[in-house]
């Protein structure tokens, strides 16, 4: 039998001027007759690794039962659609005793290293040197990340202050992304910045004008070259690299509106040009940008911060007035946890519209979300105590069949996250023997 189909590389770009766009899995990159599992297209696991700072109202965060049956809890609630994706992972801990002294160094010190160790397991030092990591996603971007464009990408929804306590370097608090013990990583809280590093050449403010200059719109520069490769596609293809341009075109509309809104002379002192006003607009635009990277494997590693330890954000839709980290302060009383559980469920809300992004995009034979492993969570427990036990964790996605959800499991007390890090790698086939303080893999 005689079998014609045009075969792409899984590397296809689209070029332009000063611009090149990677395309998403298309049909016409598996070659005739072939397993996609067989082949060098087949789906690899994406990590995302989210950080929510000031803890969780504990008690309405975890599940009453554990095991497949669990009902989710009053926070997690918004996320039962995705409940066959999901692990909630009790009874996990960060230890606040310095190896080096054993010296607890719990308290109020625990809200400038609680960023730091989430992703590291490590027990950061006080002063002007830095000493963390490396932290999980790190970790994963030197062996699995090498091959893409990008090994990771580091965002956050707040800007890099340089406000310093403790005693600690800054880093601590404004990144969960360690490279090395010494090597913090910056993260980007511009979605027009974000955007031109993903899909533009630019590598300065000066170089993205001039390829703004040059063409209209990244997908005004290579329409000519869309139009030939379509020609050539089967209708599937065309219908898929369709799809996925429009959404290119949205994110870049919705990128330079919020430019376009925020360049007017307006003063805001603490919120650099592009970045929205509004927490809503920038975690979508940051969650879509997310998916985009994904989607076509720009990067397979991602990281993002939807807010540094000490940030008294007020998130006004969610129905709270309070600022974020003084609702967390809730001195025991009733009325005020069961007020702070309300923004722990805005958060969960916000990232149940990532999952539904995820779930949402195809993957080869299956979906984005099918093909990913999500972490959400904090550093801290409660609070208003700055404990760094029991922590509020979870997993979404299935890591490509590597993990199964739809199950709340607990441990023994105080077993360390950086368990939990240490098998996160080893559901993405990257072995290492120790991460932080971790003593071993966990089964989840």
């Amino acid at each position: 039998m005689y079998i014609s189909k045009k075969h792409l590389s899984r590397r296809s770009l689209l070029r332009g001027a000063g611009v090149s766009i990677a395309l998403p899995l298309l049909e016409s990159m598996v070659p005739a007759q072939t397993a996609l599992a067989q082949t060098a297209a087949a789906p690899k696991s994406r990590l995302g690794c989210i950080y929510i700072p000031h803890g969780a109202t504990m008690d309405k965060w975890t599940p009453a039962t554990e095991g497949k049956d669990f009902e989710l809890s009053e926070i997690l609630a918004p996320l039962e659609s995705f409940r066959d994706h999901l692990c909630v992972i009790s009874d996990l801990a960060h230890s606040p005793v310095a190896p080096w002294t054993g010296e607890d160094t719990g308290g109020a010190e625990n809200h400038v290293r609680a960023a730091a160790v989430f992703l590291s397991g490590a027990h950061p030092v006080k002063g002007d040197r830095a000493f963390v990591g490396p932290s999980v996603d790190q970790v994963a971007a030197a062996q699995i990340g090498q091959d893409t464009p990008m090994p990771s990408i580091e965002l956050s929804i707040e800007p890099v202050g340089l406000n310093c306590d403790a005693n600690f370097t800054c880093a601590y608090r404004n990144t969960l992304s360690w490279k090395s013990a010494t090597l913090p990583l910056p993260m980007e809280n511009n979605p027009q910045v974000v955007f031109e590093r993903l899909f533009g050449d630019g590598g300065t403010d000066a170089q993205r004008s001039e390829r703004r200059a040059q063409a209209r719109s990244l997908l005004d520069s290579v329409r000519e070259q869309v139009r030939s490769l379509n020609r050539t596609l089967p209708a599937a293809d065309q219908a898929r690299l369709t799809q996925y341009l429009e959404e290119v075109r949205e994110i870049e509309r919705r990128v330079a509106q919020v430019d376009e809104r925020l360049s007017g002379g307006l003063e805001l002192p603490e919120a650099p040009v592009g970045v929205p006003r509004d927490f809503e607009t920038h975690i979508e635009l940051m969650f879509d940008l997310q998916v985009l990277a994904y989607k076509t494997e720009i990067t397979r590693i991602s990281t993002l911060m939807l807010a540094r330890e000490n940030s008294n954000a007020r998130y006004p839709r969610s129905g709270v007035r309070e600022g974020f980290h003084n609702a967390s302060h809730h001195s025991n009383d009733r009325a005020n946890m069961d007020q702070f559980a309300v923004i722990n469920r805005y958060h969960i809300t916000q990232f149940a519209k990532f999952l539904e992004k995820l779930k949402n995009t195809p993957d080869g034979d299956s979906n984005l979300l099918d093909n990913s492993m999500i972490l959400y969570g904090s550093s801290l427990s409660d609070g208003n105590e700055h404990n760094f036990d029991p922590l509020p964790v979870l997993l979404a996605g299935k890591a490509a069949g590597r993990l199964e959800g739809g199950r709340h499991i607990r441990h023994a007390a105080q077993t360390p996250m950086a368990n939990l890090l240490l098998t996160m790698l080893d559901k993405l086939d990257v072995h290492v023997e120790s991460l932080g303080d971790s003593t071993g893999l966990l089964s989840i």
